[in-house]
């Protein structure tokens, strides 16, 4: 369970009810409620005295009932302040401070026999979180909601980082801009993704990133998305105007309530710094600790897998055969193999021994089970049982030869949209992986949803994948998601659905390459609601050595620095491993590098720039540094103020060779050691592309009179 410290203050008072001001216990931030003429409920926010929401209006349209829009008069107040402390189950530090005032308004239209809702908000020192709330009542009790009308109005016409609205896939490559370029711009990075739903009218998807003329950070998302459609953020481009955007189901509607009922938080995060904005816990704050009773068999993963390969190759392939026409039940034996299928018994041995060998905890193992000769685009609704393997995949005796290496299998579970199939075949699949010693899954939701008309972001499938993390915990299985709703948080209140993917990952490097910035915004966007199981560490990023023409845009480094970066309890060394073997000194930073951490540090960063984050490994005297760079060549500061006073230690340094970048010799890198302190400054030169990775640990005596001091 998560332990809770610290003491819970709660006051209530009874304040004028024009306008309510709840401050930032740091003073810093001044959330207004206020309604407006008609009956409009509206809020603003303001940092520092300037405006980062001017007056917005608040409310709900309804389809079978009247609306949550006008005619509202405010029944009562409630203020209160929390301070408490809370200790994740794994995350970038140990403790996490849960500290904000609220207002908790009821409002009352009076001219519906007094139906009534409430609106919570809660002002953290870096963000506001906001939901509505929905109290069971005799004049409400069923609704369908039409749209949700909650608005976001800007100061200005800031600089975003964007990708366009969808109702199916977030895997669109980031578009910088200012606001008012939006609708001009949208075509072009509306780029073909599978399955794409785009949203008619201009719109961006959450976590939207912004940064203001006067040096404002700005991030707008959702935290605690459960039985709600997901939100995008519809954009006036001319008076810079954002509004919620909630995904339809297949007939139209946006969500079905029943009192009692609460909406998702809607989160605004601010700060002058942009390091404030990456060490944000607010979102984390506003989600549910977990009421699992047992979550010792929650642990952080560091795994290798027979998937890479896939893409790169062109040797191997899920597929058993190269029939295009099968059917769950029959017999595979039977199909003729086409001789490329790679997750075989032979080939999962190779990647044991691998991760055996150099202290990885499991393997995952992608094209294990029948039925992928035709599960891409058919829109089929059974293509895969997940409990039968290929007739080259021995199940049971690949179970025992990792058991007795000390590695876990992580199972693949690629539902190509058939969300409907998953559920009925869901317990007798968890089953099988419990019988077989598989404690993890990574799901996949490639293609259309069914059922048919429902989409990746809707209300349905946000509570399908919480059905399954939720399933999945009844058999000790942790849940990594891809192609699923972007994350909001709720890795806190079901800490076994513990990554996800929904976004562009390593994967779209070999399929025409992800830009330099890409990863300096990442940690501004799609990871402000949770990790990401992005694959890092390619080192053979030329792809030419096989016979293609893509390149991963990145140095060899700045490989290794993306398991500082891009947080994630579960971490990948997503390379084929003879290009690992070519080069050890580097892959030692790999094996060496923590997943789980006791503190973090955001040394500096500027979103579509740069970022450079310092971490301490949880319960151990070491620490790891990593810093990445868009196109641009940079220098980096690294201070080494966050080690403890009095000792020294050794910092092995990896870093981009002076002649290095992302296109030119990105294999060329030093390795280095140094003695530092806590008073010591690195300044390192980061190439085009490239980053720098460092690990520190105490130094011994002879290292201290070897090694040199910076």
């Amino acid at each position: 369970m998560q332990k809770f410290l610290g003491a819970l203050l709660i006051c209530t008072a009874i304040i004028p009810l024009q306008a309510q001001q709840v401050l930032s216990p740091d003073k810093n931030i001044s959330l207004t409620f206020a309604i407006l003429e008609n009956g409009v409920p509206s809020y603003k926010v303001s940092y520092k005295q300037k405006d980062v929401i001017k007056s917005s209006a608040l409310g709900l349209e309804t389809k079978d009932v009247p609306s949550f829009l006008v005619g509202f008069s405010v029944k009562d107040v409630k203020q209160s302040s929390v301070d408490n402390t809370w200790s994740p189950i794994y995350g970038e530090q140990k403790s996490i401070r849960n500290q904000y005032n609220e207002l908790v308004v009821t409002l009352e239209q009076k001219a519906l026999k007094g139906r009534f809702i409430k609106i919570h908000f809660r002002v953290f020192n870096d963000g506001v979180g906001f939901r509505y709330e929905f109290p069971k009542q005799d004049e409400l009790k069923y609704f369908i909601i039409k749209e949700e009308k909650t608005e976001f109005n800007l100061a200005g016409d800031h600089k975003i980082f964007w990708i366009p609205g969808d109702y199916d896939t977030n895997e669109y490559a980031y578009t910088t801009s200012k606001i008012s370029e939006i609708p001009s711009l949208m075509a072009q990075a509306t780029i073909p993704v599978h399955a794409q739903s785009p949203i008619a009218s201009p719109s961006v998807q959450t976590p939207s990133m912004m940064k203001s003329a006067d040096g404002l950070y700005i991030n707008i998302h959702e935290a605690a998305l459960i039985n709600y459609p997901a939100m995008a953020l519809n954009v006036d481009a001319v008076n810079y105007k954002m509004s919620a955007h909630l995904c339809p189901d297949g007939v139209g509607n946006k969500g079905y309530m029943q009192t009692d009922a609460v909406t998702p938080w809607r989160t605004v995060i601010v700060s002058d710094k942009a390091a404030d904005i990456l060490t944000s816990k607010t979102i984390l704050n506003l989600n549910e600790p977990t009421a699992y009773e047992d979550v010792s068999w929650i642990k952080p993963v560091k795994y290798v897998g027979v998937w890479w390969e896939y893409f790169v190759t062109g040797k191997s392939t899920w597929a058993y055969s190269n029939e295009n026409n099968v059917r769950i039940g029959q017999d595979f034996s039977l199909l003729k193999p086409s001789g490329h299928h790679g997750a075989t018994t032979e080939n999962v041995k190779k990647y044991i021994d691998f991760a055996s060998s150099n202290g990885f905890d499991a393997v995952l193992v992608e094209g294990w089970n029948v039925g992928w000769e035709d599960w891409f685009g058919n829109w089929k609704e059974e293509v895969f049982d997940f409990v039968t393997p290929y007739p080259d995949f021995d199940a049971k005796g690949l179970q025992q030869y990792a058991a007795a290496k000390g590695v876990k299998i992580i199972m693949h579970h690629e539902t190509s949209g058939s969300a409907t199939n998953y559920e009925r075949r869901l317990d007798k699949a968890f089953q099988f992986m419990a019988d077989h010693g598989y404690n993890a899954a990574k799901t996949g939701y490639v293609g259309k949803i069914i059922p048919r008309g429902e989409h990746h972001d809707s209300q349905w499938m946000v509570n399908h994948y919480i059905h399954v993390a939720k399933t999945a915990a009844a058999y000790k299985i942790m849940i990594n998601s891809h192609e699923a709703v972007r994350p909001t948080g709720l890795c806190r209140t079901y800490p076994n659905w513990f990554a996800q993917e929904s976004a562009r990952g390593t994967e779209f490097e070999a399929m025409g390459g992800l830009a330099p910035e890409h990863t300096t915004i990442l940690p501004f966007t799609r990871m402000m609601g949770g990790p990401m199981d992005y694959t890092p560490g390619i080192f053979q990023t030329d792809l030419s050595a096989y016979g293609r023409g893509d390149r991963v845009k990145t140095t060899l480094v700045k490989q290794l620095a993306y398991y500082v970066t891009m947080y994630s309890p579960l971490q990948m060394a997503a390379d084929l491993p003879e290009n690992y073997n070519r080069f050890p000194d580097a892959f030692q930073f790999i094996k060496d590098v923590a997943i789980d951490w006791d503190e973090t540090y955001i040394l500096e960063a500027e979103p579509g720039d740069y970022i450079t984050t310092a971490r301490k490994a949880k319960g151990k005297e070491a620490w790891f540094v990593g810093g990445v760079t868009d196109e641009n060549s940079r220098t980096a500061n690294i201070n080494f103020s966050f080690l403890p006073a009095t000792k020294k230690y050794v910092a092995t340094v990896y870093a981009d060779a002076k002649d290095a970048s992302w296109n030119l010799k990105p294999q060329a890198y030093t390795v280095t050691k140094l003695i530092v302190t806590n008073k010591s400054i690195l300044k390192q030169f980061v190439a085009p592309g490239g980053g720098v990775a460092i690990s520190v640990k105490e130094a011994t005596t002879d290292e201290i009179k070897k090694l040199k001091k910076l």
